[in-house]
């Protein structure tokens, strides 16, 4: 796949607490340089990020529900994501509650996503993030299914700030749990060209990465996520 393609699968990414907002200011107009398919940000950049895209229909702008360790509650996830729709975003990346699946009480997971999925239907993509560095190969397999159950459009490795990040080995069985037609996104620790081919050839269809510019121009990132 050529470079240009891989763009357009990049979520170009700045999630960290000290973002300021030339940095976010940054962020998008690099993203309009290269158009990546979006610019991922924490929910207080959301408008920020939308009045420097309006323009820019290719680029959407992402934001992150829950986030980062999905403890909130089903009712506060679905309210962020309708006030980040309001500010201006088009896809939310939500994180399931992850004590929750690791107790088997996999009607709340799927319950929260479910949450999620009604308040962005029609108006955004939910990607749901099931914390891989975290789960077992078993309870990966159950995040994924539950997910498609909710009416997820992706699902999504890693939140970046936890103990691991994409693995072309979680992509693959991410892929293989939910079919050719749902989106799975690979995030945390695509830092080169060759770490997001070996994604994609896996089977993901997103790149979350803060490097989106050293992998667009053929370069290594030092970013961490």
């Amino acid at each position: 796949m050529n470079q240009a393609s891989v763009s357009r699968m990049i979520d170009h990414t700045l999630l960290k607490p000290n973002a300021s907002r030339d940095e976010v200011i940054k962020l998008a107009e690099e993203a309009k340089t290269f158009l990546f398919a979006s610019v991922c940000v924490n929910p207080t950049w959301v408008a920020v990020a939308h009045e420097i895209l309006k323009d820019t229909p290719e680029v959407k702008v992402c934001t992150v529900i829950g986030f980062p360790l999905g403890a909130s509650t089903s009712e506060v996830k679905a309210f962020e994501v309708t006030n980040a729709i309001a500010n201006g975003a088009t896809e939310v990346d939500m994180v399931i509650n992850i004590g929750a699946l690791k107790d088997h009480d996999d009607a709340l997971v799927k319950r929260d996503i479910a949450a999620v999925v009604a308040a962005a239907r029609g108006q955004a993509l939910t990607k749901v993030i099931i914390e891989t560095c975290l789960l077992s190969e078993e309870e990966k397999v159950r995040a994924c299914q539950l997910a498609v159950e909710a009416g997820a459009d992706y699902v999504k490795t890693s939140t970046g700030f936890s103990t691991g990040g994409a693995t072309v080995e979680d992509i693959a069985l991410m892929r293989k749990t939910v079919g050719p037609d749902l989106g799975v996104k690979a995030s945390g620790g695509v830092r080169s060209a060759e770490d997001a081919q070996a994604m994609i050839q896996a089977g993901a269809t997103r790149i979350g990465t803060s490097g989106g510019v050293a992998i667009a121009q053929g370069e290594q990132s030092q970013s961490s996520y």
